[in-house]
């Protein structure tokens, strides 16, 4: 009887969300064309590190698990570091990093392309290094000269700015606007926007409602469960969406609907509870990670919808060189928020993250085309905030998960944060920054 072929992954997210099959080869030729821009094309050495990488693969996520595009790389350069084959891994970042540059270099002026607002990016690079925030160097030196409290103002007027923006483009649509939609991924700050955009519409004479979308989830106990008993609700099939599509499209009609309640201390769902009519002149407001999956208002007319698209844009260069990445910015407002509102503990939000980010990359960020405004909510300033609550749970995350094949997502996302926030000055929270500032979501008002 012929050897079983060993278990291996079967798909993979691209960078546009989309599952494609998994391909080993593909690894091997990116490590082969790391060999040969270090002069030592070797074909074999190459198809031995992507079994290796597969190896960690496996491991860290098991034959179904869907690691990103991102994931693998992360893998591919650990492991080539693991081998002690330095001067390779150094080959591979940059040719990682050249590819990434080809990709943006392709994007004309304005255009999201591979589900980057490249457009937006830029002009955050630029307001960031007009006001002298792009770097750690750049912030140690805020803080060693104590002009902290100007670039707070700074931030937040420029925020200020972007609600003025998005608040002028939903008025002038508002005779035929019915649905405003917040949509964007965890810890992106959708509660402050939404709260902040819905005073300025409120004070133009828009007559709003909100909808409360979490009341919509499915009983807990109906979620699918991991090896480590962890629940995975990040998934917009976490929530009852045929309901919400319906009362959606109920309450533009002019019905009365009740919304179901959810208890998330016993994780139990009870249909019609609260009711809820919409005036003949009122526009619905909601809030969702999901708001811009299809199914959740699809019964709405697109005419009758004016989407919002929050996302940390941030532009910020570590000590190392490598600009910060967006995710770990929320992920670390997230591990704030979860341990000061939600009694979980750091290590706890770091565990699950693999979840937030699998959900993001297939069911939110393929949808940001589909938005009629993008808002950065990141505020250059909020690093060395969240450093001086978070920075400790680092290293024990690094003991802890070091040598745990399927907490190696973990790992390497503690190891990343731990390299950026090192060479980091950290800060207490000033009182200057204001009461309804996007970091008070999630650090409290202290």
């Amino acid at each position: 009887m012929a050897d079983l072929a060993p278990p291996s992954i079967k798909t993979i997210v691209k960078r546009n969300g989309t599952l494609v099959a998994y391909r080993r080869d593909r690894i091997a030729n990116a490590i082969y064309q790391a060999t040969a821009a270090i002069s030592q094309p070797d074909q074999d050495l190459s198809d031995r590190m992507a079994a290796a990488v597969e190896a960690e693969l496996l491991a860290a996520y098991g034959p179904e698990g869907q690691p990103t595009v991102e994931d693998i790389q992360d893998v591919v350069e650990a492991t080539l570091m693991t081998h002690r084959l330095t001067r390779l891994a150094k080959a591979y970042i940059i040719y990682r990093h050249d590819r990434a540059l080809a990709r943006a270099a392709r994007s004309l002026p304005g255009e999201i392309s591979d589900n980057i607002p490249y457009k937006h990016i830029y002009e955050v690079l630029l307001w960031n290094s007009d006001q002298g925030c792009l770097t750690a160097q750049d912030l140690n030196e805020t803080l060693a000269q104590d002009r902290l409290a100007p670039l707070i103002a700074a931030a937040e007027a420029r925020y200020q700015e972007q609600l003025e923006i998005v608040s002028r483009q939903i008025l002038t649509r508002r005779d035929q606007v019915r649905l405003v939609i917040v949509a964007g991924p965890s810890s992106s700050a959708k509660t402050t926007t939404t709260l902040r955009l819905r005073a300025r519409l409120a004070h133009a004479g828009m007559n709003l409602l909100s909808i409360e979308l979490d009341h919509y989830f499915f009983n807990l106990i109906d979620h699918p469960r991991d090896d480590f008993g962890d629940y995975d609700y990040e998934r917009p099939q976490a929530l009852n969406l045929d309901l919400i599509n319906r009362h959606i499209a109920d309450l533009l009609a002019g019905r009365e609907i009740k919304t179901p309640h959810y208890d998330f201390k016993t994780g139990i769902s009870t249909p019609e509870v609260h009711p809820l009519r919409l005036p003949a002149d009122g526009v619905l407001l909601i809030d969702s990670l999901h708001g811009l999956y299809a199914p959740m208002t699809d019964l709405t007319p697109n005419p009758h919808k004016f989407k919002v698209y929050v996302e940390t844009l941030a532009q910020f260069r570590g000590a190392d060189g490598n600009f910060m990445r967006w995710a770990d910015l929320r992920l670390l407002r997230r591990m704030v928020r979860d341990k000061a509102f939600r009694n979980l503990q750091p290590l706890d939000t770091l565990t699950h993250w693999h979840y937030v980010r699998r959900s993001e990359l297939q069911d939110i960020i393929p949808h940001i085309h589909l938005a009629d405004a993008i808002l950065n909510t990141a505020l250059p300033y909020e690093l060395p905030i969240l450093k001086q609550r978070l920075f400790p749970y680092f290293p024990e995350a690094l003991e802890r998960f070091r040598n745990v094949p399927r907490r190696q997502d973990a790992f390497r996302r503690a190891q990343r944060i731990y390299d950026l926030l090192a060479p980091l000055s950290s800060a207490e929270a000033p009182s200057t920054i204001p009461k309804n500032s996007v970091i008070r979501e999630f650090i409290g008002e202290d």
